[in-house]
């Protein structure tokens, strides 16, 4: 009896020792705190979502269906799937946002894969001009190239709306699939997400071993056949990557789809949400469902990777391709041109938009006369006469200033919040790569980047705006949604610095007794303080101009993105024109202090030199 309760003391012991060992150790508790509150803030809104297909709703079509004010019913599913309207809320906008992601995918590889070729790979001249705006789009509002489609090709004729500057000025009026629909949705997504291919297979055209190449150069093989069988395959990964990014993005664009008139599950749940509540419910599981599925799909093709070794030829600078003493320069105005409509021209046009007297009216172009602009957009104080329709002027505007101010305290917080945890997830999963509790904390930390983010603000909006937690409305609500979307910036951005760097380096401060807390502060954040400084600005930039996240979770005034959305239903588009503006340049100047200050950019490192 004594040596049995000995053993069991014993093996008591044991366990404790191994539990008190297992906490000694910084990252484990790391791990295990944040793998319970990401499973709870990333599993807990799907559920939410999941519940509110098959709840009754007072009010709407499910509960007109059931005869009941309350319980659980498939009646949701039924009437989506089945019923006469299921052409027009389900399958239509389903094709739509499919043929959308698939070809600003298309749009976005070709046209910043081969951005990323010219800069990389040939003697293309203005490469550090062209390495910098190419990026633009991508750090402005997403629907900032919308605004502008609409704004040069719209037309009273075609669209119902204000000429805008080709109809103005040269009487052009295009046709309706090029201003309204697929095709400019597509291409201004595309154009928008263009710069992660850039940043993406530039990096692989940059840091490509040159060996590769010239084997097969030594072997006499043709340059086409070195293009598809050696430089096109070794690509392959940041294709992928780069579908991976875009496609998620694209299914979950709300602002883009609704300023060119294209019927998207995006736009589709925003309209039906009021009336039709669980089956737009079912809307945002679908396009939950396409992100993990993108995910699944590149999991798949990470193990079917080919590697490549060389049987001749010594390493050494890689050839760049000659363009010819025309070329070089001709490709380089093309390009200049090109990046000069998608980067510079939208900050020239909302800024001219706020100084017209009729927004969308461009005739004073004729004779050229500045005195046919006007300050009132920006100066009207009392606005007694009501010229501004009830505002005070953009400067006086409290409504503006006050969702500047929400903005920058949500940005902010986001940023800080999630650059620490995304930080602290990187290294404690880079110090247990091989545990799978590391690779599943991981895991759940990136899975909010896939799913679309008007799935995430709905599946949010249904958790925390019940009669039991409402959050509605409030900023607290702002910066947990924008919390967990945005961790995953941070968490790959700490992972990949933090899996360069050797373990020795902290053990030689762990033999000499040093806290966890100064190895973090004094040794780690300082060696990788460029990457960590990544993880916390770009929660910040997304965040600034965030819309389809936010648009469920607050009302207007609240911050600039939801505010721009009211002043465009209201029809003063000088103010939404003036938000935009406001945007840009806050982005731009925080992205030059950020270069300034840190050295980093995004296209650093490419070969825009």
């Amino acid at each position: 009896m004594n040596q049995s309760a000995t053993k069991k003391t014993s093996k008591m012991v044991i366990v404790l020792n191994k539990i008190k060992t297992y906490f000694s150790k910084p990252q484990n508790i790391i791990l295990l705190l944040f793998g319970i509150v990401l499973t709870f803030t990333t599993v807990a809104p799907i559920v939410a979502i999941v519940e509110d297909t098959f709840k009754i709703h007072p009010g709407t079509i499910d509960a007109h269906l059931t005869g009941k004010a309350s319980g659980y019913s498939v009646a949701n599913y039924v009437d989506l799937f089945t019923s006469k309207l299921a052409r027009t809320n389900l399958w239509t906008p389903l094709l739509n946002t499919v043929l959308l992601a698939v070809f600003t995918c298309l749009i976005s590889i070709l046209f910043g894969g081969l951005f990323a070729f010219l800069i990389t790979r040939t003697n293309l001249k203005c490469k550090k001009y062209l390495s910098s705006i190419f990026i633009f789009p991508y750090i402005m509002p997403q629907w900032t190239l919308a605004v502008v489609w609409q704004n040069v090709f719209n037309s009273n004729v075609v669209t119902g709306t204000s000429n805008g500057l080709l109809a103005s000025l040269f009487n052009i009026t295009m046709p309706k699939w090029w201003c309204l629909g697929l095709f400019p949705s597509a291409v201004v997504l595309g154009l928008h997400y263009a710069p992660f291919a850039y940043i993406l297979i530039g990096g692989i055209f940059r840091n490509m071993d040159a060996n590769l190449e010239e084997a097969a150069t030594i072997l006499d093989t043709p340059k086409w056949k070195t293009m598809f069988r050696i430089t096109l395959p070794m690509v392959k990964p940041a294709i992928l990557s780069t579908i991976l990014l875009v496609f998620g993005s694209a299914m979950g664009s709300y602002p883009v789809p609704h300023y060119l008139g294209l019927t998207t599950l995006s736009t589709k749940y925003i309209s039906m949400n009021s009336k039709y509540t669980g089956e737009a419910s079912i809307l945002a599981i679908i396009m939950m469902i396409f992100g993990v599925a993108i995910l699944l799909m590149n999991q798949m093709s990470l193990k079917s990777r080919k590697n490549y070794t060389t049987v001749t030829g010594k390493s050494g600078q890689i050839s760049k391709i000659n363009l010819g003493k025309i070329g070089k320069y001709l490709i380089a105005v093309i390009l200049i041109v090109i990046t000069f409509f998608t980067s510079i021209f939208p900050i020239l046009s909302f800024a001219l938009e706020t100084f017209l007297p009729n927004p969308g009216d461009y005739s004073f172009l004729y004779t050229m006369d500045p005195s046919a602009l006007t300050t009132k957009w920006w100066l009207t104080d009392n606005n007694g006469a009501g010229a501004l329709y009830g505002q005070p002027g953009i400067l006086h505007n409290p409504l503006i200033w006050r969702a500047f101010k929400g903005t920058m305290l949500v940005a902010v917080c986001c940023a800080l919040i999630a650059g620490t945890i995304g930080t602290l997830i990187g290294y404690a999963v880079s110090k247990n790569r091989r545990s799978k509790w590391a690779n599943y904390v991981n895991g759940v930390a990136f899975l909010p980047y896939l799913m679309p983010s008007l799935a995430v603000g709905a599946a949010f909006f249904i958790l925390f705006s019940n009669d039991k937690i409402n959050l509605f409305n409030t900023y607290t609500l702002l910066i947990i949604a924008g919390v967990i979307k945005y961790i995953p910036f941070a968490s790959r951005s700490a992972l990949n610095s933090m899996l360069q760097l050797s373990g020795e380096i902290e053990e030689a401060a762990i033999i000499q007794d040093i806290p966890w807390y100064k190895r973090m502060l004094r040794i780690i954040i300082p060696i990788q303080k460029s990457s960590i400084i990544n993880g916390y600005m770009l929660p910040f930039m997304t965040c600034l101009r965030e819309l389809s996240l936010f648009l469920l979770l607050c009302t207007q005034g609240f911050i600039l993105s939801t505010t721009l959305d009211y002043f465009d239903e209201m029809g003063l588009y000088a103010f939404s024109s003036a938000i935009n503006l406001i945007l840009i340049v806050t982005i731009l100047i925080f992205n030059t202090l950020v270069n300034k200050l840190t050295g980093a950019s995004l296209d650093e490192g490419i070969g825009g030199k």
